[in-house]
Order: C-alpha cells, then structure tokens, then sequence
C-alpha cells in the first residue's frame, strides 16, 4: 500500500518522499519527476533497521523546513549543515500497531539520492511525556514541521501532529491536530492549548501549511467519518493568523471520494502551486482497500497530451 505524499524541489526537479507498507510496517521511499505527473521511485531513505530499535518496524518519513510560501521554491534548506526529517516509528507488526512515537532523522547528503538517512537514537516525541494531552495518549501520527522566521509561537520550528487518545472501539477513536515547538529540532514542547484542530469525532489528521501573502496561514488537512454517518475520507483547510488560532472552512471538501480509485477514501493532502497551477496530491483507497498516489489540478490538463483533467499516478515497488 502506498500512502502519504511529500513534495519538494531542487536542481529543478521534483522529488516526493511517500510511505510503502508491505505488511510488516511503514518504509520511507522517494521519487522524482519532471513535471509533477509521471513519477520515477529512486529508493528508500527510511528502511526497516534492527527489531532490537524503537523505530525498527515502522518509519513513516516527512521532510522538514519545507519552504512554506504559497507558489514558493518548495525547497529544503539545511539546518545545522544537515537536512531534517520527521517521522512516527514503532517496533511491532503490522498497519500502525502497537506503540508509534516521533522520531528525527537528518542527513548532510544529497537529498535527492536515495540513502538510508541518519536517525536519533531516541524519539523526540512519545505517549508518556509529562506535557502528554489527553487526545494523544495512544498513538503519535504524521509531523509536518515548519521553520517559522517570523516567530509566531516564540520558537522558530512549529511541527503539526495528530494523534489519537482513547481507542475503546471506532467510535471513539477520535484523531485530533496539535502543534509542539522546538528551538533546535531536537527538543519539542507542547503548545498548552492543543489540540488546535478538533472536530469532535472521527479523525482529523495529517495537516501541511503554507503561507499565503505574509499575513495568513493556510493548513491543509483530512477529515474522516465526521460529521456523524459519513463514512468516507476527505480533505479540507483552515486558516490562522498566528499558526496557533485556526479556523476551519466550512464549504464543500477540496478532495471527496468520486472516481474507482478513491471511492472510499480520499485523504492526507500535500497541497503546491507552481506556473499558476495548483497541484493536490492525495492518498486514494479503492473498495479493495488498495491505496495509491493521485493528483488533482486547478487547471484543466486535459487540454495538453495528457486527455483528462484527473492524474492518477501509481507508485508500485
């Protein structure tokens, strides 16, 4: 299964990081491409390591310092002489079980080639920290993390993260979005108001900001089996003026289910604009549970040589 886009630019070209599960657990991958459409894979850069580590079975990957600015670089600048990645990892078996927490891994090579990237030996965020919330007590999910020059929250890096507190049974496993902050990568501290995003049930998860003309922040993010009754999977928006109050849009879905390939989920949202077009990617889940990368523009690409205005793009190891 194939989940989890995340795009970047450098030398001109566009590499997305993305999460392949093969059963065992999360492996972190990269491609490339020309034109944000027809995608290459290259390798992994967060492999399996050994079972006796915390991160040993799942190493789901998201590169950091991403350049935020809407119809921006999109590239990654170097922190520390190093680029910066975060990631949730556990050590069991199977799709997202047991124990996840947020680790960081970092890297002083090209990142544009597949390596296995350097990780700390011990996660940065887990469920038993003393600012633990009560919406997060018992998994840690994606991290987004930005570098916030202007300071907003008093701290240059601000990661987003969801998590899940109670998980009795479906209906109350309710996914809510946090932010911690950091002033070296390394050590990350809670923003006491979390969660920042709540909907009160479902899940709410995977958010990635930008930042639109100075002034305003723009998150994108997914929604799931909210309100009540709805059982599908979608992606959605809200705006802040400080990173710290948001306000969710309350019009219709960015992406919904609507084609074979996503008609049950269409979700985790990495969100860019580049030449005047913006360019949605998403993780699309089938009826069969089958999940693959998709793309949906603003434009109509359908007038190039492409013939239709909806990309899919599959990713297959």
């Amino acid at each position: 299964m194939i989940d989890c886009p995340t795009v970047f630019r450098k030398d001109s070209t566009w590499y997305m990081t993305y999460l392949v599960f093969n059963g065992k657990g999360y492996e972190t991958w990269l491609a490339k491409s020309s034109d944000l459409l027809k995608w290459d894979k290259l390798g992994k850069v967060l492999p399996f390591t050994s079972k006796n580590r915390w991160d040993g079975n799942q190493a789901a990957g998201y590169p950091a310092l991403i350049d935020t600015k809407w119809g921006g670089s999109y590239e990654i600048p170097k922190y520390l002489n190093h680029y910066w990645m975060s990631y949730f990892g556990g050590n069991t078996d199977g799709y997202e079980r047991g124990t996840l927490s947020i680790g960081m891994a970092f890297t002083k090579k090209d990142v544009t080639t597949p390596h296995p990237w350097l990780r700390a030996k011990n996660p940065v965020m887990t469920t038993n920290d003393p600012d633990i919330g009560y919406w997060e007590t018992k998994k840690l999910y994606k991290s987004s993390i930005i570098w916030d020059t202007t300071l907003q929250t008093g701290k240059p890096f601000v990661m987003f993260y969801n998590g899940v507190g109670d998980t009795s049974s479906k209906k109350s496993w309710v996914e809510r979005i946090g932010i911690a902050v950091s002033d070296d990568m390394i050590n990350w501290y809670r923003y006491p108001g979390n969660p920042i995003i709540d909907h009160g049930t479902g899940l709410s998860g995977d958010a990635v900001v930008q930042r639109w003309r100075d002034s305003l922040y723009i998150m994108f993010y997914y929604g799931a089996f909210w309100p009540e009754g709805r059982e599908d999977a979608f992606n959605r928006f809200a705006v802040s003026k400080d990173l710290i109050h948001w306000t969710p849009w309350e019009g219709d879905d960015l992406i919904k289910p609507s084609q074979p390939y996503d008609i049950k989920y269409a979700h985790k949202p990495c969100v860019i604009k580049w030449n005047g077009v913006v360019y949605h990617f998403y993780c699309a889940v089938n009826e069969l549970e089958q999940r693959g990368l998709a793309v949906s523009t603003s434009l109509d690409l359908g007038k190039s040589d492409l013939h239709f205005q909806k990309v899919t793009t599959k990713l297959k190891r």
